[in-house]
């Protein structure tokens, strides 16, 4: 897809940008020969890290938080597409501190919008997470309620004299080596000597490279509709199977132990719901979700639904149910990520 085509010339902000994400949308970006790309977080080692590290004049990092209004609206004024990746991630923290992952995750996600719609910008991505289905995490609940704000603000767009903005968004499952994520602490054990440490061996994880990630958004930016949401369709496998798998690439001998199931944990993960397949388009590597309605007639939408055909339930397209991958597999796919293969030449060092 020709992305340089769309982007070619544009100003474009990453909120949390200095996350694992942003380091890896920036590498392709700048291929694209944009305008700017603003990096808006409010960590300023990491800033300095990766003005150090990219040095392009085409980079501009600013200071703030999505937590705060007026920060936001300083920053998306003149700005053509945003995505939105700031956010807690870490499921035991949004567990003891849930009102931190509201203000964030749902506040901060609300500003961004509302800044985006009000400056006009064309198109706004927001991330979500698999945990956004059927949660039952703090971090799952809140990110399903930016999910719902999304898409109750396009709803406020269509029909209106003002379509400027584009709102969609993506949700994806776990990202291979994403910072805070099971490989580099499992990395750690390792430098450390002490067993890798899982939680259930039984367990199922959705295992997505980083790159593939920045795919779908970049594609939901350029081909996204107002509301929708859009997800990669992925493999899986049990913790149990990815624990050997790192085990074996480190000919790593003292192997790894069950500690127990983290509060807030689920057995598999689910990326789209049996109600969203219903009306998804399945498209041939992504799901397109629609949003249920679209418009502002209440009444409509509550008391005279679209009448479908008579059809089966699908199953929610789950961790447990998607392909599933064995230890020769999971391997493969680990031996393609760049990170792996620094730490190998490392290991062997």
């Amino acid at each position: 897809m020709d992305y340089k085509h769309h982007l070619e010339g544009k100003v474009i902000l990453i909120t949390g940008g200095t996350g694992s994400f942003g380091n890896t949308v920036i590498e392709k970006l700048l291929s694209f020969q944009p305008k700017k790309i603003i990096i808006f977080s409010r960590d300023e080692k990491k800033q300095e890290d990766m003005r150090n590290h990219y040095a392009s004049p085409i980079l501009r990092f600013v200071i703030g938080d999505v937590r705060d209004k007026e920060s936001v609206e300083q920053v998306v004024a003149g700005v053509d597409y945003i995505f939105h990746a700031a956010a807690l991630k870490q499921v035991p923290a949004c567990e003891f501190f849930p009102l931190e992952a509201v203000k964030t995750n749902i506040l901060g996600a609300s500003n961004v919008i509302h800044a985006g719609v009000k400056h006009k910008v064309k198109r706004i991505v927001i991330l979500s997470t698999d945990k956004a289905v059927y949660p039952i995490n703090a971090m799952g609940m809140s990110k399903a309620l930016m999910e719902k704000l999304m898409i109750a603000s396009s709803r406020n767009i269509l029909g209106t004299n003002d379509e400027s903005t584009v709102l969609c968004g993506v949700r994806y499952g776990n990202v291979l080596y994403s910072r805070g994520s099971v490989l580099p602490y499992f990395v750690s054990l390792i430098h450390k000597g002490e067993p890798l440490r899982l939680t259930h061996p039984d367990m199922t994880r959705f295992l997505l490279p980083l790159t593939d990630a920045v795919e779908l958004v970049l594609y939901s930016l350029i081909n996204g509709k107002n509301g929708y949401m859009y997800i990669r369709k992925a493999a899986a496998c049990t913790v149990e199977t990815l624990a050997k798998a790192v085990c074996e690439i480190f000919d790593y001998k003292k192997g790894y132990i069950e500690v127990g199931v983290r509060a807030g944990e689920k057995a598999h993960e689910t990326l789209v719901s049996s109600e969203e397949l219903l009306r998804a388009e399945n498209l041939e590597t992504y799901f397109a979700i629609p949003p249920e309605s679209q418009g502002l007639d209440y009444n409509k939408y509550l008391l005279a639904p679209k009448k479908r055909a008579h059809s089966e339930i699908p199953k929610s397209f789950t961790s447990e149910n998607t392909e599933r991958l064995n230890v020769v597999q999971t391997k493969a796919l680990l031996l393609t990520l760049p990170e792996i293969q620094e730490e190998l030449q490392h290991h062997k060092k």
